[in-house]
């Protein structure tokens, strides 16, 4: 873990509200904003407690520093903590910093390859308004990160710097534009050579083959490119500092005013992108050409902007012009001409004001339209289009650490097929892709392919499909025992067409395919025996039952399956066997038309059931009605594709609001497992699809239901406690499930 201080550059530009608009803005990304949280404020959401600090920071009239610290905590690639463990290690830090009393607002941000905690503190008291500003803090911060690591466990990292602060600056800026900086290129082509000097005259030679200059600068030395980029001598190597030269070389000598023809440098410094595997010099062709065309069109539309700015202002003026001239020939008297005079000034003013404050606003949407870029966010918006070369730039811009577990991948042909399931949702720095399955989050690097969390149905689902379409059918599964076991799950009830490299990981796939195909078989038998039993019941008329009636005593049966082709069976009928066109089957039986017939009341045959069919559809409630006690809990079956859309939908709704509202608890599917014990929380209406809300440790899960179980649910009250199944059915205390 590494926590870092953001400082601005600007003072006066610095602003809680606007810091705090940018860590939870989510910007057309379901998966940058992830959990957003309140600390010491009245208000619970963000953006009234910016408007708060901002109150707060009012108060302290005296401090010139930034009132506002900027402290961001980013993890290794691959490391995913849960919530709660971010929560404490935000509080941790802060507390360890001083700040525990201190207003904030922190966000949990996963659109890059590490998770990070954006926090933005105030740093003005809010009961004293006094300013704290933590002495050195990065020691500090390296102390707290080192003992957090060993508590909870998570990967290790060196908090010890190694580099001044100039350094790291100039890795940042690499990093951020892919630009390789003047001191990584005087690093690696001259360092060695201006190392040799043995005189203020070989290091000036050295420094003049590579069209470089140094110079004084303050109490030290610069060293200066010919295009005015400059970089402390001290920060390209330690023994280049001002002190160390002299002691070497003699007092400093500057550099001698050649006045004949200069001599042309071996070597010259260019902005270009950061040597890699993949050849960009075509593609950094492109984005320059791109980045000329963007400069051409902004000072176009700056230019046709600014005349028309001029030419209404012209217009405004002889219009004012033209109204002096008319009162200049009015007759009335000097007072009132002296009035006319003041507000046609005043309103010429004004429609000037208006002038310039359209142009102000229409210049700010052109710049915004035509803004530059780096090229590494130039690479990110081509990869983001589609553009797989910008794609490739990305991932081979640095050595990238592969996904650590529950990982799929494959040895075959990569290529980029889309899937129906999955919805790209962004494009990171280093290459990776971002897909979206509903809550879940795929990542898909190039080589491997992760579900970075909510390991669910649907989303193992799409990943499976994702990497075959990737590598093909030949799979490559790593991670926990459980996730492979989630995984030949999926398989197998998807019935994709995959085959995975470990063994056991195959033989377990074919295993519950095989169980499922013969599940299969047995329901369809079970079906053809039902409808057989059915149509032995049936009532037959006709010939046959009039035959029946007319040989009953001579105990013949015809039109039967079994006599069938045989012709007729003689002899005794076996007792309790009912005979077809004997007896209606049992929706018929016991009406009120053969009421006077009946005798005693008598328990009906182990055959006689009544099916849900059976039932008339004049009945108010078709379904069978359970007994508590005699009756076991029965799953609803398998939810179709409505019910489940409904529920992604009013999930996703939930979620995002509870980006700027702390209150609203997080909303989620049935995981299959889980604990079974939850809360009733009500039951929601979505596109006309039922669905009940059950709370649990301060999350809700949402769970599609049928009619019948909507009729029955509502009968319960708030915090009434019910039981999941490990199919996700809602059963009461009572014992009735869904």
């Amino acid at each position: 873990m590494i926590a870092k201080q953001v400082s601005m550059k600007v003072i006066r530009k610095s602003s809680a509200t606007n810091l705090i608009k940018y860590i939870t803005d989510p910007q057309n990304k379901a998966e940058r904003v992830d959990m957003v949280s309140v600390t010491n404020c009245h208000q619970s959401d963000p953006l009234d407690a910016a408007l708060e600090i901002q109150a707060t920071q009012a108060q302290n009239t005296r401090a010139e520093g930034d009132k506002t610290y900027h402290l961001v905590l980013a993890f290794p690639p691959g490391e995913n903590p849960e919530p709660k463990i971010l929560k404490e290690i935000e509080s941790r830090i802060c507390d360890g910093l001083g700040f525990s009393e201190h207003q904030r607002v922190s966000a949990v941000h996963r659109d890059t390859d590490n998770l990070h905690i954006h926090i933005a503190i105030n740093k003005i008291h809010p009961q004293d308004f006094t300013i704290h500003t933590p002495y050195y803090d990065h020691k500090t911060l390296g102390q707290l990160c080192e003992k957090l690591e060993e508590e909870y466990g998570l990967e290790k990292v060196n908090h010890q710097s190694k580099k001044r602060g100039s350094e790291n600056r100039a890795d940042d800026m690499e990093r951020h534009s892919g630009i390789e900086s003047l001191l990584s290129w005087i690093k690696r082509e001259c360092l060695e050579d201006i190392k040799l000097a043995e005189s203020w005259n070989d290091m000036h030679k050295v420094l003049k083959d590579n069209d470089l200059e140094i110079k004084l600068r303050g109490n030290g030395l610069i060293i200066e490119s010919s295009d005015g980029i400059i970089v402390k001598a001290s920060t390209v190597a330690r023994e280049l500092s001002k002190p160390k030269l002299e002691e070497r070389l003699g007092s400093f000598v500057s550099s001698p005013d050649h006045q004949d023809q200069p001599k042309k440098a071996k070597r010259q410094y260019q902005a270009k992108p950061i040597k890699t595997q993949i050849n960009t010099v075509e593609l950094y062709a492109k984005y320059k050409a791109n980045q000329k065309q963007i400069n051409q069109s902004r000072a176009s539309e700056w230019e046709k902007a600014r005349a028309r700015k001029n030419r209404a202002i012209k217009s405004i003026k002889q219009s004012g012009q033209v109204k002096r001239s008319a009162i200049k020939l009015m007759g009335k008297g000097r007072l009132a001409k002296k009035i006319l005079y003041s507000q046609t000034s005043k309103a010429t003013k004004e429609a000037i004001q208006k002038v310039n404050k359209k142009y102000f606003e229409e210049r700010q949407t052109i710049y915004e339209k035509y803004q530059r870029q780096a090229w590494a966010d130039w690479l990110k918006t081509k990869a983001t289009e589609g553009d797989k070369e910008a794609l490739d730039a990305l991932r081979a811009r640095e050595a990238r650490k592969g996904f650590k577990e529950n990982t799929v991948r494959g040895q075959g042909k990569k290529s980029q097929e889309k899937v129906k399931d999955a919805v790209q949702d962004s494009v990171t720095k280093k290459g990776t892709i971002i897909y979206r399955v509903g809550k879940a989050a795929i990542r898909d690097d190039g080589d491997r392919i992760q579900i970075s969390r909510e390991n669910t149905h649907r989303s193992l689902e799409a990943a499976l499909k994702l990497a075959v379409s990737r590598y093909g059918k030949t799979i490559t599964v790593n991670g926990t025992d459980a996730f492979k076991e989630q995984i030949a799950q999926v398989a197998a009830q998807s019935k994709l067409e995959v085959v995975f490299d470990d063994v056991g990981l195959e033989y377990r796939r074919q295993q519950l395919l095989n169980k499922k195909q013969q599940e299969k078989t047995d329901n369809e038998q079970r079906r053809k025996d039902r409808g057989r039993e059915t149509n032995g019941n049936s009532v037959n008329t006709g010939t046959d039952a009039r035959s029946d009636r007319g040989n009953e005593g001579h105990g013949r049966v015809r039109g039967t399956d079994r006599t069938r082709g045989r012709g007729r069976i003689r002899g005794n009928v076996k007792p309790n066997v009912g005979r077809v066109g004997r007896k209606p089957p049992p929706e018929r039986q016991n009406r009120l038309r053969n009421l006077s017939q009946c005798g005693v009341v008598r328990p009906a045959k182990g055959s006689e059931v009544l099916l849900s069919g059976d039932v008339s559809n004049r009945v108010e409630q078709q379904g069978a009605q359970s007994i508590p006690g005699l009756r076991r809990g029965i799953s609803g079956g398998r939810i179709n594709d409505q019910k489940q859309a409904a529920a992604d939908k009013y999930i996703v709704e939930r979620n995002t609001k509870r980006v700027k509202i702390v209150d609203i608890s997080k909303h989620r599917h049935y995981n299959e497992g889980e604990h079974p014990e939850a809360s009733f929380s009500g039951i929601r209406k979505i596109d006309g699809q039922s669905l009940v809300l059950l709370k649990r440790d301060n999350e809700i899960i949402v769970l599609p239901i049928d009619a019948a179980a909507e009729r029955r649910l509502k009968k319960l009250s708030i915090g009434d406690v019910v039981m999941l199944t490990k199919k996700g059915t809602v059963t009461t205390t009572k014992g009735r499930s869904r």
